[in-house]
């Protein structure tokens, strides 16, 4: 069984009750704790708290969305493990003494960008074989310096005679103080909440803000009403075509050989299921590709696909075109990329969407994320998302 603890005291000196202080709403940990209850991989999601003021909170939004919260509860924190000097870990140690369970999330109410997809994501890594734990964590592209002792700067990540383009430049991973995943057993043991095979789930680049500070709260409320708002509207949409690129997205995007040269590729039946499904609805479904390959034709005639353009440079040319051939237009579109050349077609779409593996440039453009990557169900996923 995996559990989730979200720790929260009422003691906090920079923000006093900073965890019910509403940003968008609703109280912080309401954020974090609707992320926990949305998560397939988490059976049951606690809040443990030292304060009065912050059961009453958690207790009155769980009794106004009861289906939501069905999986959370609130329970008591020693106030010696809600000192300012008080580690976390005692925390978790004080929750795990006495309770039934296999695994355990830890994750920081002060994260409100923390979604259900990251959660999913993250224990999908932790599900991998020989990995003991799981944190969060965000990509960044910093040149890094430090001073030797006789106070002179040096680069610690790059060499100043060789500067890196920013696209060029693979950064460095940041906790983001998110979320944590690792063992009952392994955290009794180590007294630590991550140890062993330690695995990094990577979080947007937004997501490395957290709120400590007043003005924490102001530049994350903006973020998560963009997000809100973003969701509703594509949501709402009145999608009449799905139109995909196929490696990457449809396949995981790696080319396989066979020892008489005929190339292979790997489709994933859940995807195809997915796209079934939609042309019962009558919604136009097609792909538009890079690549001309026989393969992509027979996948998209197994499908009963409505078209397939491959050899294409231009996909946002291509777009317009179908959309025309169709009749549809352009705001009907749900359009699902992972490389550089389907960030101009998710632009135009009315909505997009792109795999958990999809290039940096793509996710910043889509609206929707998914939580799988090419290949591995993220089409499914996406059509599920859009159509649910």
């Amino acid at each position: 069984m995996n559990v989730a603890l979200i720790p929260v005291r009422g003691g906090s000196k920079s923000i006093p009750l900073k965890n019910i202080k509403n940003i968008c709403g609703k109280p912080l940990v309401y954020w974090t704790a609707r992320a926990a209850c949305e998560c397939q991989y988490i059976n049951e999601v606690y809040i443990a708290t030292d304060s009065i003021d912050i059961k009453r909170a958690v207790e009155s939004f769980c009794e106004s969305e009861k289906e939501l919260f069905q999986k959370l509860k609130v329970v008591d924190r020693d106030p010696e493990n809600a000192t300012d000097s008080a580690s976390t870990e005692s925390v978790m140690l004080e929750f795990s003494s006495g309770r039934d369970f296999d695994n355990i999330v830890l994750i920081q109410a002060t994260s409100p960008l923390l979604t259900c997809e990251d959660l999913d994501g993250g224990f999908k890594l932790y599900d991998e074989a020989r990995t003991d734990s799981v944190l969060s964590v965000v990509r960044q592209k910093r040149f890094l310096w430090q001073e030797d002792q006789n106070g002179f700067a040096n680069p610690s990540n790059y060499d100043v005679f060789n500067r890196p383009r920013r696209q060029d430049f693979d950064g460095y991973l940041m906790e983001n103080g998110a979320f944590y995943i690792t063992s009952k057993q392994l955290l009794e043991k180590t007294k630590n909440r991550i140890a062993g095979n330690i695995r990094a789930y990577e979080m947007p680049e937004d997501s490395a803000l957290e709120i400590d500070e007043p003005d924490d709260f102001l530049i994350i409320e903006k973020l998560l009403q963009k997000r809100l708002c973003g969701q509703t509207d594509a949501r709402n949409k009145n999608i009449k075509m799905v139109v995909t690129d196929c490696d990457g997205c449809l396949t995981d995007g790696g080319m396989y050989y066979s020892e008489n040269g005929d190339e292979l590729k790997k489709f994933n039946t859940k995807d195809g299921m997915a796209l079934a499904r939609l042309k019962e609805r009558g919604v136009v479904t097609g792909i538009i590709t890079g690549e001309l390959r026989k393969l992509n034709e027979r996948r998209a005639a197994k499908l009963h696909m409505d078209f397939l353009e491959g050899g294409v440079a231009d996909k946002a040319s291509v777009l317009k075109e179908v959309c025309s051939r169709y009749g549809i237009a352009l705001d009907e579109v749900l359009y699902i990329g992972d490389d550089l050349n389907d960030v101009a077609a998710s632009k135009l779409a009315g909505v997009s969407a792109c795999p958990k593996d999809a290039d940096k440039s793509v996710k910043k453009v889509v609206d929707y994320i998914s939580c799988y990557c090419g290949g591995h169900g993220a089409v499914r996923d996406i059509i599920d998302h859009f159509f649910e």
